[in-house]
C-alpha cells in the first residue's frame, strides 16, 4: 500500500503512469515514457535509466532526460557504472542522497555535468533479477527528495519491470511469428515451384514460374536466373524490371563475383552492383540497380546456377538476413526443379530420338522386303531373258512391265504413306479417308472407318494437328496390321467441342503393357500427341486386343466458327 506521504495528485498521476507504461509494447519507449513520469511526479530536473549487461557489473546504456544534446557533447562518453551509479549496481536498494559531493563513494562526475546536489536511485527488477537503475537528481525547488519521492520512484520502477517483460514477451512473440511467416513463405512458394514442375516439362516454363516466385518472396524489383554452361554464366530467365534482351548473354566466368558465388555455394548480399559485381545494368537486364542478393543453385552437389535478386522494393534497396535465409531456402527446391525439368528434356529428347530411329527402321525394312527384293527379281528377270532367245524376249518384256507397274504402286504407296499429297491438298478428312480404304484394300483384317471432321467449306484444321492426328491413325494402323494379329479393326476421328478426339480400335492377340518390347511406335505416337497439347490413352491386355484413343485441343487454320460434327453411334467421346 502506499503510504500517506504521496499526496492525492501524485497517486493519480502514478495509476494513469502505470496503465499506460504496462500498455507499451516497445521497449525504448517504455523507457522514454518512465523518465518523463519519474520527472513529473518527484519535481527532479534530471533523469536518467541505466540498463546493466549481460555481467551485471556495468551499464550497457544510459538514457537521460533533462540535458540538451550540446551538454551531452560537451560530457563526452556517457557513465559505465562506477562512483554513486555503481553502488545501485553492486547494492541494488533505493538510495537518496542529499548532497552527492559529500558522499565517500561520489567520484569520476564529469567537469561539464550540470551541477548535481541531491540524488535519487532504485533499482528495475525483473523477475527478482536487477535489470537496470532509475536516477534522478535535482529537485527543481531546491530541496532534497523525500519519503514520497522514493516511494513513487519505486513503484515506477515496478510499472517499469512488468511493462519491460510485456515488451519482452511480445518481441518474443513476434520475433517467432515473423520466423513463423519466413516459413510458411518458403513452403508455399516451394510448394508452388513443386506443384508446377509436377505438371510442367518445359525447362524454359519451370524457370519463368522461379524467377515469378522469387521475386515475390523477397519483394525484389527483379531476379534473374543466370545457368552455368561449361565454365560460364549465361542469363536464362527473368522477371520484374527485366530487360528480356538480357537473354542469352555470358554474364561471368568462374572468378567473378556469380562465378565465386557459385564456386563456393555461399550466398552474397550486394551494397553496390556496379562495384562489387562489375556489370553494366544492361548486360543483366537491370538497369540502375543497385544491391542484390546472389544465391547459388545446387542440386546433389552439383552446381546449376545463380539466382539473383536486384533492389528491395520499398525505401531501403537494401536485403538482410531475412531475405538471404528465405532465398536460399527458395533455392533448394528451384534447384531441384530446374534439375527434374532439364532430366525430362532430356529423356524426352531421347525417346523422341528412339521413336525416329524406329521409324527409320520401319522404312528401310519395307523398302528391303518389298520394293528392293521387287527390283532384285526384276533385274534377274530381264538378266535371264538376255541369255535367252528372241523369241521368249516379248513375254519377258511384258512381265517385267508388269513387275515395274507393282513396284510404282508399292513405292506410291510408300510415298504416300511418307506424306500423302491428300493431306496437304484436300485436308484431314481425305487423308483420313483415303487411309483407311487402302488399309481395308489390303490383306489385314477388316476394317470400319468413321470419319467426321469437317466443318464449313472453307475451313481447314491448323497443319500440325492434322499431321498429329494422321500420324497417330497411321501408326496404330500399321501396328493393327503388323502386330495385332485381329481379323476386325475400326477408326473413329471426330470433333467435339473444342477438341478433335480419335480411337483406334482392334480385337487381336493385344500385350503387356509394362513389356519393354510392346513398344510399336507408342513412344513416337504419344510424344506428338503430347507435343500438340494433348493426351493419349493406350488400353491392352494379353488376349483382349487393344484400343488406342486420343483427345487433342481443336486449332483451326481459318478463324472460322466450329461446327460440331458427331457421329450418332460415337457419342461426344
Amino acid at each position: 500500500m502506499p503510504s500517506a506521504a504521496l499526496r492525492e495528485a501524485q497517486l493519480r498521476r502514478l495509476i494513469e503512469a502505470g496503465q499506460s507504461i504496462v500498455a507499451q509494447l516497445d521497449v525504448d519507449g517504455v523507457l522514454e515514457e518512465l523518465l518523463d513520469v519519474a520527472r513529473e511526479v518527484t519535481g527532479a530536473r534530471f533523469a536518467a535509466i541505466g540498463v546493466l549487461a549481460a555481467t551485471r557489473r556495468e551499464l550497457e546504456r544510459f538514457i537521460t532526460k533533462g540535458v540538451d544534446d550540446r551538454t551531452h557533447e560537451m560530457i563526452g562518453d556517457l557513465p559505465r557504472g562506477r562512483g554513486i551509479l555503481g553502488v545501485l549496481i553492486s547494492d541494488p536498494r533505493p538510495l537518496r542522497l542529499d548532497n552527492v559531493a559529500e558522499d565517500p563513494r561520489s567520484f569520476g562526475i564529469p567537469g561539464a555535468h550540470p551541477p548535481m546536489h541531491t540524488f535519487l536511485g532504485v533499482p528495475i527488477l525483473v523477475r527478482g533479477e536487477a535489470w537496470g537503475n532509475l536516477y534522478l537528481t535535482e529537485k527543481a525547488d531546491g530541496g532534497p527528495f523525500t519519503e514520497a519521492d522514493e516511494e513513487a520512484a519505486v513503484i515506477l520502477a515496478a510499472w517499469a519491470a512488468v511493462a519491460m517483460q510485456n515488451a519482452r514477451l511480445y518481441q518474443d512473440v513476434d520475433a517467432r511469428r515473423d520466423a513463423l511467416e519466413r516459413v510458411m513463405q518458403t513452403l508455399e512458394a516451394t510448394s508452388a515451384i513443386a506443384r508446377a514442375v509436377g505438371g510442367e516439362r518445359d525447362v524454359d516454363r519451370v524457370l519463368e514460374l522461379i524467377v515469378e516466385r522469387a521475386r515475390s518472396l523477397v519483394e525484389a524489383r527483379a531476379v534473374i536466373i543466370a545457368l552455368q554452361t561449361d565454365d560460364k554464366l549465361v542469363v536464362a530467365a527473368g522477371a520484374g524490371e527485366f530487360d528480356d534482351r538480357a537473354l542469352g548473354r555470358t554474364l561471368a566466368g568462374a572468378q567473378d563475383t556469380l562465378g565465386v558465388v557459385l564456386r563456393d555455394r555461399c550466398a552474397a548480399r550486394i551494397r553496390d552492383v556496379a562495384t562489387d559485381i562489375g556489370l553494366a545494368g544492361h548486360r543483366i537486364g537491370v538497369d540502375g540497380a543497385r544491391s542484390a542478393l546472389l544465391v547459388p543453385l545446387v542440386f546433389r552437389d552439383r552446381p546449376l546456377g545463380v539466382l539473383a535478386a536486384f533492389d528491395r522494393r520499398g525505401h531501403d534497396p537494401q536485403f538482410g538476413p531475412a531475405q538471404e535465409a528465405l532465398l536460399q531456402s527458395f533455392a533448394a527446391s528451384a534447384a531441384t526443379a530446374v534439375a527434374t525439368a532439364r532430366t525430362v528434356e532430356r529423356d524426352r529428347l531421347r525417346r523422341s530420338i528412339d521413336a525416329a530411329e524406329l521409324e527409320r527402321r520401319r522404312w528401310a525394312r519395307e523398302l528391303h522386303d518389298d520394293t528392293l527384293q521387287g527390283l532384285g527379281a526384276l533385274r534377274m528377270l530381264l538378266s535371264g531373258a538376255l541369255r535367252g532367245d528372241e523369241a521368249g524376249l516379248r513375254a519377258t518384256v511384258e512381265r517385267a512391265i508388269t513387275m515395274l507397274g507393282t513396284q510404282v504402286d508399292d513405292l506410291r504407296g510408300l510415298i504416300t504413306e511418307l506424306r500423302p499429297a491428300a493431306l496437304d491438298d484436300l485436308g484431314l478428312q481425305a487423308a483420313l479417308e483415303s487411309l483407311t480404304e487402302r488399309f481395308a484394300a489390303g490383306d489385314g483384317p477388316a476394317l470400319e472407318a468413321e470419319i467426321a471432321l469437317e466443318g464449313s467449306p472453307t475451313e481447314r484444321l491448323d497443319p500440325e494437328l492434322e499431321t498429329t492426328v494422321y500420324r497417330v491413325v497411321q501408326e496404330a494402323l500399321h501396328n493393327v496390321g503388323k502386330h495385332a494379329g485381329a481379323t476386325r479393326a475400326k477408326v473413329r476421328v471426330w470433333r467435339a467441342t473444342g477438341h478433335v478426339l480419335l480411337e483406334v480400335a482392334d480385337d487381336g492377340r493385344g500385350f503387356a503393357q509394362d513389356d519393354p518390347s510392346s513398344g510399336f511406335g507408342l513412344v513416337g505416337m504419344r510424344e506428338r500427341v503430347e507435343l500438340a497439347g494433348g493426351t493419349l490413352d493406350v488400353r491392352s491386355q494379353p488376349g483382349d486386343g487393344t484400343v488406342i484413343s486420343a483427345r487433342l485441343p481443336l486449332r483451326l487454320l481459318l478463324d472460322e466458327p466450329v461446327v460440331e460434327r458427331v457421329p450418332d453411334e460415337l457419342g461426344t467421346g
